[in-house]
């Protein structure tokens, strides 16, 4: 036994991996920590610890999906004409006189090109032509501002017709709202809104009241300095009355100064004497509604598009590493070849080119082979002309090859790889993406080129060159256990025929059709989700009952193919509502799991958590007592990527493991989030990435830890203090891990005692993941990530430091029981 007197003054160590064990100081003299590892309490799912993927924040489009370009299919519309003295961040905003309207866009901005500012007023009159939009209004004092709905910093004053209430929120490439309140107006009626600026002090007014609705001292490094915009979030807006800083008096005259028309991911590339016409066209399209059109007329020098990838953000090219790809042309009096090329983004280096000559008046595929000179992490693609005539351009393809790109997929490399490296077993791919209309699985497969884009839930055009099939084979090469959702609006034989595609034999109709499509072999499914959060908008018991009829709809015809598919019930859970026992009692015997999705933000989240699932096991067994049914955690949520959320998460895991008889597996949104491209909200990706590279975020760390210390058996734990453990074995008894969370502010130096496991070794080892809630990591800067750690005073009592704001995580050894 070694034990270290917490009373001693002198300091008892080991500097065996830098590691520092003395004398427990006075705030944590009461910590203990003891278990008893021959009681046995349940067994822990082996896929405890999974993750959540959907195209959500261009998670698959722009990000896992290796496809360079952005816009492939032409179908983002043409750009509406610019707006003089203003510039154009998102969204399509129309102008007349002193009037302006914008459809609703996940945070578009129209941003003043006027002199920044530091006090004075801003105001506007605002309505809703469509009152269940989520809010519009102001962004006074903006600055570094860009494409992209936390793409500037500022600060944010918007209306909320819904729920009629004023919002102050502050935005410093991201989001923090400072102040909500109920405020009375009309929506579809002109509501003024102003707001008057003195250094860090903002006061918000609406309608024609003199008091203030908000009164608001920014304490916390204030914005001193910007411009103002107009901004939407998921609204359609009408704006007239603009009024800027020093000219309060005269409204704002809008302009519009019309363009050349080009699709809206792509660029204009003309040298001055070049006359072009660009048209974003709808006739004879090669694939989806639009292609591009460019028509040369004289002149002399090059004209074409430009693409740079996801919103904008460049393709990262690297000396030697091949480019591969292919597109689709067609031709009218064309007197030159096509130029396709890589080049810096301002065209002034070309790093690749490639020649396409005698381009036909049909559409034809041209395969793409671009080597570049040179590493450029911002770089364009362009198609370029130099002679007159007309070309037409669809359906764009350009992915990185061999090591960029994982085992032969069409997937990022570094990316997967990564997603490999915190050791994750189970992958879902569900969420709001499988509730759009147009999202059905037949349209995923086949000739991706000829996959129709379809209008997305995150992304009006979104693409089917990644859809199930993409995943089931991704999870197949990565070795995850896959689950993935479909929309509950399937038919009944769509959903039959996807059962036999994925699972059914080669003789089989559907069965051929996959090994015709590249692979023979079944998939052996075992997970599906019938919709995603359904009737999530509100208690209405007849929309349950919808649900219900869709689910025993679509089981029924899938289960009839394959009896070992294990179906989930997306039901949106409502543990005091009466229609959970009649969508428990309907589904009783079918759905073997109902997915709870839970919050798990607060670093404490594990706490609510456990209330919630013992909550739900409790009424299963009222209802059913004989009830095989049980609970996934399809979706852990929040809006925080920190260390916070990296606590939220361990203890969230803590509280499913307690539960392991029951909850099955628990998956972490969003797997991926690409930086700086937050169009969606749900700030929460584990794994970031840019065009170049990719990086831990602390949530990554915090499940990287359980993944690689996972122990089938929990065993008694308790404790005196506050730390939230759970202790898990071996089968054999001879591994013991204890998951330590502390979510305090100060240190704990916990007495742990062992019992039931003879001989435990001195030799221990420990995983850390400290720091301060609030920090995060980039890529120069990783601030929090896991420290793994040796330690030779274990036995079956120890003293341990365990620092603030910690997920630690230790692992025995001795001779089992």
């Amino acid at each position: 036994m070694n034990r270290i007197n917490s009373r001693w003054q002198l300091a008892s160590f080991c500097v065996t991996g830098g590691l520092l064990l003395q004398q427990s100081p006075l705030w944590a003299q009461n910590a203990r920590i003891t278990v008893n590892a021959q009681t046995v309490l349940n067994r822990v799912s082996p896929w405890l610890a999974g993750s959540c993927i959907e195209d959500v924040n261009h998670e698959i489009y722009g990000g896992l999906y290796n496809q360079k370009i952005f816009g492939e299919s032409f179908e983002e519309p043409a750009a509406p004409p610019t707006i003089r003295g203003w510039k154009t961040l998102g969204g399509r905003w129309l102008s007349e006189g002193t009037n302006l309207s914008v459809e609703p866009d996940s945070g578009g901005k129209l941003v003043s090109q006027s002199p920044a500012f530091n006090d004075g007023t801003v105001e506007t009159e605002v309505r809703f032509p469509d009152a269940t939009g989520e809010n519009a209004g102001l962004l006074v004092r903006v600055g570094n501002a860009g494409i992209g709905a936390d793409a500037f910093d500022g600060y944010e004053v918007s209306l909320e017709p819904r729920t009629k209430r004023l919002v102050l929120g502050k935005h410093k490439q991201n989001w923090r709202p400072l102040q909500s309140v109920d405020v009375t107006f009309n929506p579809q009626q002109w509501t003024r809104l102003r707001v008057e600026l003195t250094g860090p002090r903002i006061r918000v007014f609406v309608g024609q009241s003199v008091t203030p609705a908000i009164d608001f001292t920014d304490t916390e490094s204030p914005l001193l300095s910007g411009t103002f915009a107009l901004r939407t979030w998921n609204s359609r807006a009408d704006f007239q009355n603009v009024r800027g800083p020093g000219n309060t008096n005269e409204a704002q005259r809008f302009i519009a100064e019309s363009g050349l028309q080009i699709s809206g991911q792509w660029d204009v590339v003309q040298d001055k004497t070049a006359k072009v016409q660009l048209l974003h066209d709808r006739i004879n399209p090669y694939n989806g509604s639009l292609s591009q059109m460019i028509h040369y007329e004289s002149g002399q020098g090059v004209a074409g598009v430009a693409n740079r990838s996801l919103n904008r953000w460049g393709i990262a090219v690297k000396r030697g590493q091949l480019l591969a790809g292919r597109l689709y042309l067609r031709a009218y009096d064309l007197q030159g070849s096509v130029t396709i090329a890589l080049q810096s983004v301002d065209g002034q280096k070309t790093y690749a080119t490639q020649t396409i000559a005698k381009v036909g008046q049909d559409w034809a595929k041209y395969t793409l082979s671009l080597t570049p000179n040179a590493d450029d992490a911002n770089a364009r693609f362009v198609v370029l002309l130099n002679k007159p005539g007309s070309l037409w351009i669809d359906q764009v393809v350009l992915g990185a090859t061999d090591e960029a790109q994982f085992k032969g997929l069409p997937i990022r490399g570094d990316i997967a790889r990564t997603m490999q490296q915190q050791g994750i077993k189970f992958l879902r791919y569900g969420g709001t993406m499988v509730n759009a209309p147009e999202y059905r699985w037949k349209k995923m497969i086949g000739d991706p080129d000829r996959r129709p884009p379809y209008r997305g839930h995150w992304y009006p055009q979104s693409t089917n060159g990644f859809g199930i099939e993409d995943f089931l084979r991704f999870c197949e090469a990565g070795n995850f256990e896959p689950a993935f959702a479909i929309n509950v609006e399937e038919t009944a034989q769509d959903a039959a025929d996807l059962v036999e595609y994925l699972n059914g034999d080669v003789n089989t109709l559907w069965g051929r059709r996959r090994a015709q499509n590249g692979h023979p072999k079944p998939y052996d499914v075992r997970w599906i989700e019938i919709g995603n959060e359904e009737v999530i908008w509100g208690d209405n018991a007849a929309d349950y009952d919808h649900y219900i009829a869709r689910f025993n709809a679509l089981y029924d015809a899938m289960h009839a193919k394959d009896a070992n598919i294990q179906f989930v019930n997306a039901a949106w859970w409502r543990p005091e509502s009466p229609n959970m026992e009649r969508v428990f009692k309907a589904l009783d015997g079918k759905a073997a799991f109902w997915d709870l999705h839970v919050w798990s933000d607060d670093a404490r989240s594990g706490t609510a958590v456990d209330r919630d699932i013992a909550q739900m096991q409790t009424l299963f067994k009222q209802w059913g007592p004989s009830s095989k049914m049980k609970c996934v955690i399809f979706e852990e949520n929040g809006n925080l990527h920190n260390q916070q959320r990296a606590l939220g998460h361990a203890t969230t895991l803590n509280a499913v493991r307690r539960h392991g008889d029951f909850v099955v597996v628990s998956c972490p949104a969003n797997a991926l989030q690409p930086n700086g491209q937050n169009d969606n909200g749900w700030d929460q990706g584990q794994i970031f990435f840019s065009p170049d590279s990719v990086w831990g975020m602390p949530p990554f760390y915090s499940a990287q830890m359980d993944t690689q210390n996972y122990l089938p058996i929990r065993v008694q734990s308790t404790t005196e203090g506050d730390l939230d453990v759970t202790a898990t074995k071996s089968e054999d008894g001879k591994t013991l891990v204890l998951h330590i969370v502390n979510t305090g502010n100060t240190p704990k130096a916990p007495m742990i005692e062992i019992n039931g496991m003879a001989s435990v070794k001195a030799l221990a080892q420990k995983w850390t993941l400290a720091g301060p809630l609030q920090a995060r990591n980039t890529p120069s800067d990783m601030k929090v990530r896991t420290v793994e750690d040796k330690f030779y005073n274990a036995g079956t009592a120890f003293d341990l430091t365990i620092p603030a704001t910690s997920y630690t995580i230790i692992r025995l050894s001795g001779t089992g029981n």
